[in-house]
């Protein structure tokens, strides 16, 4: 071991001792405040059902401790444990290519990285999910997605690896920059060809029925001057129970999805509620600046990459002895996360900031009223809990906590009210 590696010990188990504080911290509140309803909830949601959202927190919170344990541990056995090491070597004695060689060994590395936490994975889906009544997934079903998100990596990710190795050996001082330039493009391409050609593989889409609430979402994206290919309705309850809708693509091959248990859960006008709120994202340009801000991040990262692809004690630090690109590439994949894990707060900040600024848009384009008794209604359909640790949610949330982003809706409904954010 050398500093490097005593830097990388310490933030990693810095990280793990926050977040197992912070679970605590939340786990407290909630069972603190799970005997009462608050307030402003008293009249939608009633004790039962506030108290399972509080079960059910306690639930998700528990197997996130033990994954966060499990999770550290194998990250110590792929790195310093010599894991890594240890499969590059079975792929050393290869007389292949450099380039096909560390390709398939990134991906070997990929794919028995994600079966060694799949019993972590299935256990939420069989286990806790199930518990709460949320899951409708098979087996089977369960299987079949786990093959194809394997066959994905492989058709998509391989070339992409290809690619990248071939730039870092080719393309001198500066590859970083023309790899961050083949991500970024890869990133577009695939963000316009998900609703088309990727997500049919998992789920149905179909064409939003003519009827009262087609015609109602129509005048709003009339009003809001926005071009969609299509409004769709996707069968989430083959999965799950939990409601949500979500905007996906770009350009001309922008599509609106809802689940189709969220339009069992909501009312046509408070699906325009919800829809408007997702055309103040749009309207607000918070994609294109989500995007901005991850070609910067990405940016920086292949900067940060291209010299310490350089610095032996990057990949002795590691527990690693050998040099290669396919290394450096897996080895910062696997280390960077435990230092931007610290910058979780602000980027959760900017995601709540945007959510308030979606809101406000929402109440603008429809009925203030009509979004808050469709958050209700997600917040008790989906068993989130209403009472977050305010510390928290802080660090973890991209969303406001329930209570602040009703009280900010009421701000903007009656602009008398004291606006409150946070």
């Amino acid at each position: 071991m050398n500093l490097f590696s005593w830097f990388f010990v310490s933030f990693m188990l810095a990280g793990l001792l926050l977040e197992l504080w912070l679970n605590g911290r939340q786990l407290r509140y909630v069972r603190n405040h799970s005997s009462e309803v608050p307030r402003e909830f008293r009249d939608k949601i009633d004790l039962e059902q506030h108290q399972k959202a509080a079960s059910y927190t306690f639930s998700k919170l528990k197997f996130g401790n033990v994954s966060l344990v499990i999770s550290t541990l194998l990250l110590l056995a792929w790195t310093l444990g010599g894991g890594i090491s240890a499969l590059y070597d079975l792929f050393t004695p290869l007389s292949w290519p450099e380039i096909s060689k560390g390709t398939v060994f990134l991906l070997s590395a990929m794919i028995v990285m994600s079966l060694l936490e799949l019993p972590l994975s299935a256990w939420n889906t069989f286990v806790i999910e199930q518990r709460f009544g949320f899951n409708r997934q098979t087996a089977g079903q369960y299987a079949k997605d786990q093959i194809i998100n394997l066959i994905l990596v492989i058709m998509l990710g391989g070339p992409l690896i290809w690619v990248i190795l071939w730039l870092m050996q080719i393309s001198g001082e500066f590859w970083w920059l023309y790899a961050w330039a083949v991500w970024m493009s890869f990133m577009l391409v695939m963000t316009w060809a998900f609703p088309t050609f990727i997500a049919p593989l998992f789920n149905k889409f179909q064409p939003l029925e003519d009827g009262e609430l087609r015609a109602r979402l129509s005048g709003l994206l009339k009003r809001c001057d926005f071009r969609d290919n299509g409004m769709f309705v996707m069968d989430g309850s083959r999965r799950s129970s939990h409601g949500n809708a979500y905007f996906t693509g770009f350009g001309k091959n922008k599509r609106i999805v809802f689940f189709d248990t969220l339009l069992t859960q909501l009312d046509p006008p408070e699906t325009e509620a919800v829809l408007a709120h997702e055309l103040g994202h749009f309207k607000h340009k918070h994609i294109l600046k989500r995007l901005i801000s991850v070609a910067i991040m990405t940016l920086i990262g292949f900067a940060l990459l291209g010299w310490l692809n350089q610095q032996n004690w990057f990949f002795l630090g590691l527990g690693v002895s050998q040099q290669s690109n396919s290394l450096a590439l897996l080895l910062f994949t696997m280390a960077i996360p435990v230092f931007t894990f610290f910058l979780q707060p602000v980027n959760a900040w900017f995601s709540r900031k945007h959510e308030f600024e979606a809101d406000a848009f929402a109440v603008q384009q429809s009925s203030g009223n009509d979004l808050i008794t469709a958050l209700v209604k997600l917040y008790r359909d989906n068993a989130n809990t209403l009472t977050p640790d305010p510390l928290y949610s802080s660090f973890h949330h991209s969303h406001p906590p329930a209570s602040v982003r009703i009280a900010h809706i009421y701000s903007k409904i009656n602009p008398n009210l004291s606006a409150v954010e946070g």
